[in-house]
């Protein structure tokens, strides 16, 4: 009876303080926010940039919702409508009390020449309730097709006259604007198969420029490397015997393949500048050495011309790609650059609109630390290949700036700042790499999208991987021994079956919207679960399937594979569960039980943080986890 009793009175206490900490909602919403105060998603930051430099105009949606803080701004209909389709979505944030949508009535709206969406007049908000939405129409933005609401039927239909579309009520667009598919490993796998495949023959349609015969042999035919080439016939190549080459500045604009006798060929040049150029399609250069790089990294954001035409991407590209390399590639569609070593104290290589090239098994040495040194790889604007290969020192291994689904595998960084740094780049696959005492491992910003980073294994770094960005898969990666596993960060993305063991941290979480799907991975033995900041909490179960943090003290009733009791990694108490036999013991108590039954059915008890309300029994990926634990180098996905 008295243990009853004060069961009762615990549970009255609690259901009291729920009342003290729930928000109350007050009067209505009655205005929308200024957008750049909102908490953002959909869109990436180079089609946004991209909208803004050409004076477009994107659709938003702003969302009030009843059990998240912050007002969620949505880049485009379409975002708002992947995200209310996501697993998850309503018990993180609950229902909308408003939504204002922008509204195109007044906006003198049309499309440019190739479909892009514009406007002579400032666009307002309006609440979404009356709004009339034109879909399937020919307009769109960098980056996606568009759905434009107007709070006007007829400026609706009138649109719809000229540009073709439907008009619908607000009511029915999650029935006619394409959510996208779910977040799942059947979503992404066939993609990680496809950018595979591609890679694969990009590969293979270079090593054609291995076996051309030889037409020029320098210092029996020509006096100089240069001399060389300029007479070599198109589709030949020219043979470079042991011995060192005062270069200076090679250039090679014709579709010709430079080849050496490896480390005993020996490409020299001034030390002011890049060393060899290819400039033209289908060029090659093969079992080189190059040193006698220029010491610039960045030519910096220079200034224009005086015609104002230095838009937000060439700036970049005047501060990353117009430094000083071993080895430029620029204008050089499928051309190869193969075994090769090249020692610098700025860039090993920059490649540039160079679609289908092939770097593979270079090895990159930066002679100056990283903040002097530079990157081992530059990859700008196309879609290139970056495999068995090597960066030791420097900034970055391999830098990308809007070289959508560029393929980088089977890589080693090491000694750098970052390993692969993702900037403006959607699409990219980042397989089978291994990278060890770096600043970060894998780094990805500016919120692109559909980015695969899978089995990569980072040691000893500050940070394994930071994601970013949304609709991006990170899987099967193996972090252990840095100072924390993965950075969760971005929104809409899938985390699963990575290995993630003796890192200061596991994983980490951000302020940002609570959107990311985190299940079946393996995170043990690290020194902290999660680290998790302030903000809303955070569900990592996907459809009833929880992570492995080890035995909990709970048991499988129902022999689903899941403890039936939640985990929450973050916790005062969950966080220490196997480092103190108290924490142990304390969380089987049946007066804990009681409040976080408690605070799971009370919103205003509920804490933030991380909460895994199915936790695995066994480890989703046995094997790996074992081989890791027992220090196996030759495990697979183990540097």
């Amino acid at each position: 009876m008295i243990g009853r009793f004060l069961a009762l009175v615990v549970i009255g206490v609690l259901l009291a303080l729920s009342f003290a900490l729930t928000l109350p909602t007050g009067g209505e919403v009655t205005d929308a926010a200024a957008f750049e105060d909102t908490m953002e998603l959909g869109q990436s930051d180079a089609d946004l940039r991209e909208a803004e430099q050409r004076g477009l105009a994107v659709p938003r949606v702003q969302a009030y919702y009843a059990g998240y803080e912050y007002v969620v701004g949505y880049n485009g209909i379409e975002s708002f409508v992947a995200e209310h389709a996501r697993t998850g979505h309503d018990r993180q944030f609950g229902q909308p009390i408003e939504l204002f949508v922008t509204d195109f009535s007044q906006a003198d709206v049309s499309l440019t020449e190739e479909g892009y969406l514009q406007t002579s007049r400032t666009v307002g908000y309006v609440s979404a309730a009356d709004v009339s939405v034109v879909v399937d129409s020919r307009a769109r933005l960098p980056g996606s097709d568009v759905a434009i609401p107007f709070g006007d039927r007829e400026a609706a239909e009138g649109f719809a006259g000229e540009y073709g579309g439907t008009v619908v009520p607000w009511s029915a667009i999650h029935d006619r604007v394409d959510p996208r598919a779910p977040l799942t490993r059947e979503r992404f796998e066939p993609v990680v198969t496809e950018r595979t495949a591609w890679a694969d023959d990009a590969v293979a349609d270079t090593r054609s420029l291995a076996e051309r015969e030889t037409s020029i042999v320098v210092g029996r035919d020509a006096p100089s490397v240069q001399a060389a080439v300029d007479e070599a016939p198109p589709n030949t190549t020219v043979e470079v015997p042991a011995g060192t080459y005062e270069v200076d500045h090679l250039a090679v604009e014709k579709s010709v393949t430079i080849e050496g006798q490896g480390a005993a060929t020996l490409l020299r040049g001034d030390g002011n500048g890049s060393v060899v150029t290819l400039a033209a399609p289908r060029a090659g250069l093969l079992n080189v050495s190059v040193d006698g790089v220029g010491t610039v990294g960045s030519r910096g954001t220079e200034p224009d011309d005086g015609d104002g035409d230095v838009g937000w991407s060439e700036r970049i590209e005047l501060a990353y790609g117009r430094g000083d390399a071993g080895v430029e590639v620029v204008d050089a569609n499928r051309s190869l650059v193969a075994d090769v070593e090249i020692q610098t104290p700025s860039s090993g290589l920059i490649v540039s609109h160079s679609e289908g090239a092939t770097i593979r098994n270079v090895s990159v040495d930066i002679t100056r630390g990283e903040r002097e040194g530079f990157m081992g790889v530059v990859a700008m604007y196309e879609p290139i290949v970056v495999e068995e290969s090597s960066v030791t020192g420097g900034r970055d291994g391999v830098y990308t700036h809007r070289a959508d689904e560029i393929v980088v595998r089977d890589n080693e960084f090491a000694g750098g700042r970052f390993g692969v740094h993702e900037m403006y780049t959607s699409g990219a696959l980042v397989a089978d790499n291994a990278i060890r005492n770096e600043s970060i491992g894998v780094v990805i910003m500016t919120h692109p999208t559909g980015n695969l980073l899978v089995d990569n294994a980072v040691r000893r770094s500050n940070v394994g991987i930071s994601t970013a960005g949304s609709a991006s898969y990170f899987a099967d990666n193996v972090l252990v021994d840095n100072q924390r596993g993965i950075d969760v960060l971005g929104y809409q993305s899938l985390l699963t079956h990575n290995t993630i063991v003796g890192n200061g941290a596991g994983l980490r979480t951000s302020t940002g919207p609570p959107t990311n799907l985190v299940t079946a991975n393996d995170v043990v033995d690290n020194e902290r679960f999660v680290r998790a900041q302030e903000g809303a909490l955070r569900v990592w179960t996907v459809r009833g399937a929880g992570n492995y943090w080890g035995p909990m003290p709970a048991t499988d009733a129902d022999a689903d594979g899941h403890y039936d009791r939640p985990f929450r990694p973050s916790g005062s108490l969950d966080g220490q569960l196997h480092e103190s036999a108290g924490a142990w013991t304390l969380a089987r108590s049946p007066a804990v039980e009681l409040v976080r039954g408690v605070q799971d059915s009370v919103p205003g008890l509920r804490a933030s943080g991380v909460v895994d309300s199915a936790p695995r029994v066994e480890p989703a990926r046995p094997e790996r986890l074992a081989a890791v634990r027992a220090g196996n180098a030759t495990a697979e996905g183990s540097p």
